[in-house]
């Protein structure tokens, strides 16, 4: 990475913790003006209190919210976009509501992000989004994740072509270990982590800073465009 991101503003739209947080204090650590973004900026502003780290509000459902985030910002170099809303179970189990807050949250905000930022990115600047690992290793169960996952695989591609030379990639984690698996309780996520350590290729679960370490990757590398890296111990593989 160098001195890729010294002074550069990188926007980091996410929760406070998990891979947001890693992603923003890596930047932070690279030399960058880092900007969290999410709907409780109150919230940002404590969890990032002491870290060099700017709070903004951001409704990534609400078109109106990110051009105010636009206008307030002026240009930019980078946009990080790790909001998320799963739509899991199976098809029986589905809501339309569920499934369009999947959508909107990681694919049409997304989209949003780009029309509302592009026009004042520095040169070099880029866009990283996120998909996930069941875009690519079908699952019963996960029918909303995969299709938001594939949807934003593809958006990917096509926001590299339009926006060019502005770089645009896509980051795909498999099992992270997040607070997001929390709700399973304490021994059913030690045993589905042990699990997923099992039948990956890499034989562990996936942390934050690897994720935050292929962030930074496609951020700094200017030769890097419409590519979806997978950072997901080879899950799809088994």
């Amino acid at each position: 990475m160098g001195n890729a991101l010294q002074d550069k503003t990188v926007v980091v739209v996410g929760n406070d913790s998990g891979i947001a947080r890693a992603v923003a204090t890596l930047a932070r650590d690279g030399g960058a003006r880092v900007v969290a973004a999410g709907r409780n900026k109150a919230k940002l502003a404590d969890a990032y209190h002491g870290l060099g780290i700017i709070a903004e509000t951001v409704d990534i459902t609400d078109d109106s919210s990110i051009a105010a985030l636009a206008e307030r910002l002026g240009p930019v170099d980078h946009i990080v976009s790790t909001a998320s809303a799963r739509a899991r179970g199976k098809l029986a189990e589905l809501e339309r509501e569920a499934l369009q807050l999947s959508f909107d949250t990681k694919v049409i905000g997304p989209t949003m992000l780009a029309k509302y930022f592009a026009p004042q990115m520095n040169p070099g600047g880029s866009l990283v989004l996120f998909s996930g690992v069941h875009a690519f290793k079908v699952k019963v169960g996960y029918l909303g994740v995969a299709i938001t996952n594939g949807a934003a695989d593809f958006l990917t591609r096509c926001l590299a072509l339009e926006l060019a030379p502005i770089r645009v990639n896509t980051i795909s984690p498999g099992v992270i270990d997040t607070g997001a698996w929390d709700a399973m309780g304490e021994a059913g996520k030690r045993d589905y982590f042990d699990h997923i350590s099992a039948i990956n290729p890499a034989r562990r679960i996936g942390t934050p800073q690897d994720v935050a370490e292929a962030v930074l990757f496609a951020m700094t590398n200017s030769f890097l465009t419409g590519v979806t890296l997978k950072i997901d111990g080879g899950e799809p593989l088994t």
